[in-house]
């Protein structure tokens, strides 16, 4: 398989076939990311990835889906990603379900029509990186969108059948708006009613705009406990027909995997015996991206 880079895949997706059909991220402007940085956006030739399709359906048969590297496959145009998938469907029979990252640019570049026929050949699920629902912090972030554009693009996704795992980073406000950050994160993921939620918590990357500001003091990273407490309000003010609420990435101090609704009660009780001191935290030693 032919990879360039660094190769970034949802924790979901660890025993899937990687296909990597596009080099970084096509907005790459995000204050705390540094997942692609230096890495010009581009789609990787038509060649390669036909052969890599090829490698994977000798050597990769015992996996059954697929994740379309890197950051952004979705943007890749409609008639070259539905060559994409129609070969993976020809070579790779066996595979049940092929992932990518999205975000409101390319979910907006395609119609609702696009995304269906896009889900009919074989993508099963996005991953979004909303990371937060307040419109102040993402533009503060860089994150080029509004909430409500969020909004709007998740449920085009949910309507065209695709399931949604959308991420979300605790402490991504700092101090001064981090309970309105969990408040309208809460609110923009009750809209959208995505099948997957993950909260991860803000580390820090050196060479980033966010490092940089809390270098010089104009970012307040929060403790611990103010996460805690960020998160409860998330849940609390989330509200999903159905689906997982997972707070258990490395990044975080207190692992999660809630079923809503059902565990909702429960995972708030949690996060407070946690807050009161009853429970164990992950220690900064064992904190990963």
């Amino acid at each position: 398989m032919h990879y360039e880079g660094n190769i970034i895949r949802p924790p979901s997706e660890a025993n899937s076939i990687l296909l990597q059909v596009t080099v970084g991220c096509s907005r790459n402007k995000c204050t705390f990311c540094g997942a692609y940085q230096g890495e010009r956006f581009r789609i990787k030739s038509d060649d390669i990835i036909m052969a890599d399709i090829a490698f994977a359906a000798t050597h990769c048969q015992r996996q059954r889906r697929i994740f379309l590297c890197d950051g952004d496959a979705l943007i890749i145009p409609q008639k070259r990603l539905l060559k994409i998938l129609t070969e993976i469907r020809r070579q790779l029979p066996w595979v049940t379900r092929v992932g990518v990252y999205a975000n409101a640019k390319s979910l907006k570049m395609k119609s609702l029509e696009e995304l269906k026929e896009l889900r009919e050949n074989g993508i099963g699920i996005a991953y979004m990186g909303l990371e937060t629902g307040d419109d102040a912090t993402l533009k503060a972030i860089n994150k080029g969108a509004t909430a409500q554009t969020m909004i709007d693009m998740g449920k085009k996704a949910r309507a065209a059948g695709i399931k949604l795992s959308i991420t979300v980073l605790l402490g991504l406000a700092g101090r001064q708006r981090s309970q309105i950050h969990a408040r309208e994160t809460g609110r923009v993921l009750s809209a959208i009613d995505p099948e997957y939620v993950g909260a991860l918590s803000l580390m820090l990357i050196p060479g980033t705009p966010m490092y940089d500001d809390y270098q010089a003091g104009r970012f307040e990273l929060i403790e611990p406990d103010e996460m805690l407490a960020e998160l409860r309000t998330m849940i609390a003010e989330t509200h999903q027909t159905q689906g997982l609420f997972h707070a258990n990435h490395a990044s975080n101090y207190l692992p999660i995997r809630a079923r809503m609704p059902k565990d909702k009660e429960e995972t708030l009780a949690l996060i407070d015996a946690a807050l009161a001191g009853k429970v164990q935290l992950r220690p900064e030693w064992m904190r990963a991206l």
